[in-house]
Protein backbone atom coordinates (compact mmCIF):
# COMPACT_ATOMS: atom_id res chain seq x y z
CA UNK A 1 0.00 0.00 0.00
CA UNK A 2 2.83 2.40 0.89
CA UNK A 3 4.63 1.62 -2.36
CA UNK A 4 1.42 2.26 -4.32
CA UNK A 5 0.91 5.55 -2.47
CA UNK A 6 4.48 6.65 -3.23
CA UNK A 7 4.07 5.94 -6.93
CA UNK A 8 0.79 7.85 -6.98
CA UNK A 9 2.25 10.82 -5.15
CA UNK A 10 5.31 11.03 -7.38
CA UNK A 11 3.04 10.96 -10.42
CA UNK A 12 1.22 13.99 -9.04
CA UNK A 13 4.49 15.76 -8.24
CA UNK A 14 5.90 15.46 -11.72
CA UNK A 15 2.83 16.61 -13.59
CA UNK A 16 4.96 19.05 -15.63
CA UNK A 17 7.39 16.28 -16.46
CA UNK A 18 5.49 13.02 -16.77
CA UNK A 19 1.87 14.16 -16.94
CA UNK A 20 -0.39 11.92 -18.97
CA UNK A 21 -2.08 14.68 -20.92
CA UNK A 22 -2.65 15.48 -24.55
CA UNK A 23 -0.10 17.95 -25.88
CA UNK A 24 -1.76 20.81 -27.72
CA UNK A 25 0.32 22.26 -30.57
CA UNK A 26 -0.77 24.84 -33.14
CA UNK A 27 2.56 25.87 -34.67
CA UNK A 28 1.91 23.84 -37.82
CA UNK A 29 -1.49 25.37 -38.46
CA UNK A 30 -0.32 28.85 -37.49
CA UNK A 31 2.71 28.88 -39.79
CA UNK A 32 1.88 26.41 -42.58
CA UNK A 33 -1.88 25.90 -42.38
CA UNK A 34 -2.63 27.37 -45.78
CA UNK A 35 0.67 26.58 -47.50
CA UNK A 36 1.07 22.95 -46.41
CA UNK A 37 -2.09 21.92 -44.56
CA UNK A 38 -1.24 18.20 -44.48
CA UNK A 39 2.21 18.83 -43.01
CA UNK A 40 0.61 21.18 -40.47
CA UNK A 41 -1.89 18.49 -39.49
CA UNK A 42 0.82 15.82 -39.12
CA UNK A 43 2.93 18.18 -37.02
CA UNK A 44 0.16 19.29 -34.67
CA UNK A 45 -2.08 16.24 -34.44
CA UNK A 46 0.29 13.30 -34.96
CA UNK A 47 3.76 14.36 -33.81
CA UNK A 48 2.56 16.34 -30.80
CA UNK A 49 -1.05 15.23 -30.40
CA UNK A 50 -0.18 11.53 -30.51
CA UNK A 51 3.56 10.81 -30.23
CA UNK A 52 4.49 13.44 -27.63
CA UNK A 53 1.25 12.72 -25.78
CA UNK A 54 2.14 9.05 -25.18
CA UNK A 55 3.48 9.95 -21.74
CA UNK A 56 2.30 6.66 -20.28
CA UNK A 57 5.06 5.06 -22.42
CA UNK A 58 7.78 7.71 -22.13
CA UNK A 59 7.57 10.88 -20.03
CA UNK A 60 7.90 14.40 -21.35
CA UNK A 61 11.27 14.90 -19.66
CA UNK A 62 12.73 11.84 -21.41
CA UNK A 63 11.18 12.83 -24.73
CA UNK A 64 12.79 16.25 -24.41
CA UNK A 65 16.15 14.63 -23.70
CA UNK A 66 15.88 12.37 -26.77
CA UNK A 67 14.76 15.26 -28.99
CA UNK A 68 17.55 17.59 -27.87
CA UNK A 69 20.14 14.87 -28.46
CA UNK A 70 18.82 14.29 -31.96
CA UNK A 71 18.64 17.96 -32.95
CA UNK A 72 22.04 18.91 -31.52
CA UNK A 73 23.67 15.84 -33.08
CA UNK A 74 22.40 16.98 -36.47
CA UNK A 75 23.71 20.50 -35.93
CA UNK A 76 20.22 22.03 -35.94
CA UNK A 77 20.35 25.33 -34.06
CA UNK A 78 17.35 27.17 -35.45
CA UNK A 79 14.06 28.05 -33.74
CA UNK A 80 13.16 24.38 -33.41
CA UNK A 81 16.07 23.81 -31.04
CA UNK A 82 15.16 26.92 -29.06
CA UNK A 83 11.59 25.65 -28.76
CA UNK A 84 12.73 22.23 -27.55
CA UNK A 85 15.22 23.75 -25.11
CA UNK A 86 12.37 25.80 -23.65
CA UNK A 87 10.18 22.70 -23.54
CA UNK A 88 12.95 20.75 -21.82
CA UNK A 89 13.15 23.43 -19.14
CA UNK A 90 9.37 23.31 -18.68
CA UNK A 91 9.57 19.52 -18.50
CA UNK A 92 11.94 19.64 -15.55
CA UNK A 93 15.48 19.67 -16.96
CA UNK A 94 17.52 22.01 -14.77
CA UNK A 95 20.31 24.40 -15.70
CA UNK A 96 22.89 22.08 -14.17
CA UNK A 97 21.48 19.10 -16.08
CA UNK A 98 21.33 20.81 -19.49
CA UNK A 99 24.97 21.83 -19.13
CA UNK A 100 25.91 18.21 -18.42
CA UNK A 101 23.67 16.91 -21.23
CA UNK A 102 25.18 19.17 -23.89
CA UNK A 103 28.71 18.44 -22.64
CA UNK A 104 28.03 14.71 -22.99
CA UNK A 105 26.54 15.17 -26.47
CA UNK A 106 29.62 17.15 -27.50
CA UNK A 107 31.90 14.12 -27.11
CA UNK A 108 29.73 12.02 -29.42
CA UNK A 109 28.24 14.55 -31.86
CA UNK A 110 31.03 17.09 -32.12
CA UNK A 111 32.46 19.95 -30.07
CA UNK A 112 31.31 22.78 -32.43
CA UNK A 113 27.71 21.49 -32.22
CA UNK A 114 27.88 21.61 -28.45
CA UNK A 115 29.20 25.18 -28.54
CA UNK A 116 26.31 26.21 -30.80
CA UNK A 117 23.78 24.56 -28.52
CA UNK A 118 25.28 26.17 -25.41
CA UNK A 119 24.80 29.65 -26.90
CA UNK A 120 21.06 29.01 -27.12
CA UNK A 121 20.76 27.11 -23.82
CA UNK A 122 22.38 29.96 -21.88
CA UNK A 123 19.57 32.28 -22.99
CA UNK A 124 16.82 29.78 -22.16
CA UNK A 125 18.17 29.16 -18.64
CA UNK A 126 19.43 32.73 -18.15
CA UNK A 127 17.13 33.57 -15.25
CA UNK A 128 18.16 30.38 -13.43
CA UNK A 129 21.76 31.53 -13.58
CA UNK A 130 21.16 34.78 -11.74
CA UNK A 131 22.95 34.91 -8.46
CA UNK A 132 26.24 33.23 -7.66
CA UNK A 133 25.71 32.52 -3.97
CA UNK A 134 25.24 29.07 -2.46
CA UNK A 135 21.46 29.36 -2.46
CA UNK A 136 21.32 30.12 -6.18
CA UNK A 137 23.74 27.30 -6.93
CA UNK A 138 21.60 24.87 -4.93
CA UNK A 139 18.44 25.97 -6.75
CA UNK A 140 20.06 24.99 -10.02
CA UNK A 141 20.40 21.41 -8.75
CA UNK A 142 16.66 20.73 -8.43
CA UNK A 143 13.43 21.21 -10.36
CA UNK A 144 11.34 22.33 -7.38
CA UNK A 145 11.63 25.93 -6.14
CA UNK A 146 13.38 26.75 -2.89
CA UNK A 147 10.51 29.05 -2.04
CA UNK A 148 10.32 31.71 0.65
CA UNK A 149 11.91 31.86 4.11
CA UNK A 150 10.05 29.51 6.41
CA UNK A 151 9.12 32.25 8.86
CA UNK A 152 5.90 30.63 10.09
CA UNK A 153 7.85 27.71 11.56
CA UNK A 154 11.19 29.41 12.16
CA UNK A 155 10.86 29.03 15.93
CA UNK A 156 10.90 25.26 15.45
CA UNK A 157 14.14 25.25 13.44
CA UNK A 158 17.81 25.81 14.22
CA UNK A 159 19.20 27.70 11.23
CA UNK A 160 17.49 28.98 8.10
CA UNK A 161 14.92 26.99 6.14
CA UNK A 162 12.69 27.71 3.16
CA UNK A 163 9.25 26.48 2.15
CA UNK A 164 7.57 26.04 -1.24
CA UNK A 165 4.13 24.46 -1.45
CA UNK A 166 4.02 22.03 -4.37
CA UNK A 167 0.43 20.81 -3.88
CA UNK A 168 -2.44 21.90 -1.66
CA UNK A 169 -5.09 19.71 -3.33
CA UNK A 170 -5.72 15.99 -2.80
CA UNK A 171 -2.35 15.57 -1.07
CA UNK A 172 -0.47 18.30 0.82
CA UNK A 173 3.12 18.41 -0.45
CA UNK A 174 5.80 20.95 0.40
CA UNK A 175 9.40 21.30 -0.71
CA UNK A 176 11.42 22.15 2.41
CA UNK A 177 14.97 23.44 1.94
CA UNK A 178 17.56 23.58 4.74
CA UNK A 179 20.77 25.54 4.75
CA UNK A 180 23.83 23.57 5.94
CA UNK A 181 23.62 22.67 9.64
CA UNK A 182 19.89 23.57 9.75
CA UNK A 183 17.46 21.10 11.31
CA UNK A 184 14.00 21.15 12.82
CA UNK A 185 13.16 20.37 16.44
CA UNK A 186 12.14 16.98 17.67
CA UNK A 187 8.45 16.64 16.87
CA UNK A 188 5.57 14.16 16.58
CA UNK A 189 2.88 13.84 13.92
CA UNK A 190 -0.01 12.79 16.11
CA UNK A 191 -3.03 10.88 14.83
CA UNK A 192 -5.77 8.70 16.27
CA UNK A 193 -5.50 6.56 13.13
CA UNK A 194 -3.61 6.92 9.86
CA UNK A 195 -1.51 10.06 9.71
CA UNK A 196 2.23 10.40 9.68
CA UNK A 197 4.44 11.82 6.97
CA UNK A 198 6.64 10.81 4.04
CA UNK A 199 9.89 12.51 3.09
CA UNK A 200 11.42 12.23 -0.38
CA UNK A 201 14.98 13.51 -0.82
CA UNK A 202 15.22 16.05 -3.64
CA UNK A 203 18.73 17.51 -3.57
CA UNK A 204 21.76 17.73 -1.32
CA UNK A 205 22.33 15.59 1.76
CA UNK A 206 20.45 15.43 5.03
CA UNK A 207 19.52 13.37 8.07
CA UNK A 208 16.43 11.78 9.61
CA UNK A 209 16.36 10.33 13.09
CA UNK A 210 13.75 8.68 15.28
CA UNK A 211 14.13 8.79 19.02
CA UNK A 212 16.28 5.92 20.27
CA UNK A 213 17.49 4.95 16.77
CA UNK A 214 20.57 5.83 14.67
CA UNK A 215 20.23 8.71 12.22
CA UNK A 216 19.53 7.79 8.58
CA UNK A 217 21.18 9.67 5.71
CA UNK A 218 18.80 11.17 3.13
CA UNK A 219 20.02 11.61 -0.45
CA UNK A 220 18.08 12.50 -3.63
CA UNK A 221 15.54 9.72 -4.13
CA UNK A 222 15.64 8.46 -0.55
CA UNK A 223 12.14 7.81 0.82
CA UNK A 224 11.46 8.04 4.53
CA UNK A 225 8.19 6.74 5.98
CA UNK A 226 7.41 8.42 9.30
CA UNK A 227 4.69 6.66 11.30
CA UNK A 228 2.24 8.68 13.32
CA UNK A 229 3.04 9.26 17.00
CA UNK A 230 6.79 8.72 16.58
CA UNK A 231 9.23 11.35 17.90
CA UNK A 232 11.78 12.38 15.26
CA UNK A 233 13.66 15.21 13.54
CA UNK A 234 15.19 15.88 10.11
CA UNK A 235 17.46 18.44 8.53
CA UNK A 236 20.59 19.16 6.51
CA UNK A 237 24.05 17.73 6.89
CA UNK A 238 26.60 20.13 8.37
CA UNK A 239 28.40 20.57 5.03
CA UNK A 240 25.51 20.50 2.56
CA UNK A 241 22.33 22.28 1.56
CA UNK A 242 19.41 19.87 1.61
CA UNK A 243 15.85 19.70 0.30
CA UNK A 244 13.10 17.14 0.73
CA UNK A 245 9.46 16.87 -0.16
CA UNK A 246 7.24 16.60 2.89
CA UNK A 247 4.05 14.66 2.14
CA UNK A 248 1.33 14.71 4.75
CA UNK A 249 -0.59 11.45 5.18
CA UNK A 250 -4.29 11.79 5.90
CA UNK A 251 -5.57 10.50 9.22
CA UNK A 252 -8.06 11.00 12.01
CA UNK A 253 -7.52 13.74 14.59
CA UNK A 254 -4.11 14.71 13.21
CA UNK A 255 -1.88 17.38 14.74
CA UNK A 256 1.80 18.25 15.10
CA UNK A 257 3.51 18.52 18.46
CA UNK A 258 6.78 20.47 18.41
CA UNK A 259 9.27 19.56 21.12
CA UNK A 260 12.81 20.47 22.19
CA UNK A 261 15.55 21.45 19.73
CA UNK A 262 18.15 18.95 18.56
CA UNK A 263 21.17 19.98 20.59
CA UNK A 264 24.54 20.71 19.05
CA UNK A 265 25.96 17.79 21.01
CA UNK A 266 23.43 15.38 19.45
CA UNK A 267 23.81 16.84 15.98
CA UNK A 268 27.62 17.00 15.98
CA UNK A 269 27.79 13.25 16.65
CA UNK A 270 26.68 12.76 13.06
Amino acid sequence: MKRYLLISVLTVLTFHVMAQQKIVQTAGRDQLGTFAPKFAQLNDEVLFGEVWSRTDKLGLRDRSLVTLTSLISQGITDNSLIYHLQSAKNNGITRTEIAEIITHIGFYAGWPKAWAAFRLAKDVWAEDGQGTDAKAAFQREMIFPIGEPNTAYARYFIGNSYLAMISTEQVSIANVTFEPHCRNNWHIHKAKSGGGQMLVGVAGRGWYQEEGKPAVEILPGTVIHIPANVKHWHGAAADSWFAHLAIEIAGEDTSNEWLEPVSDAEYDKL
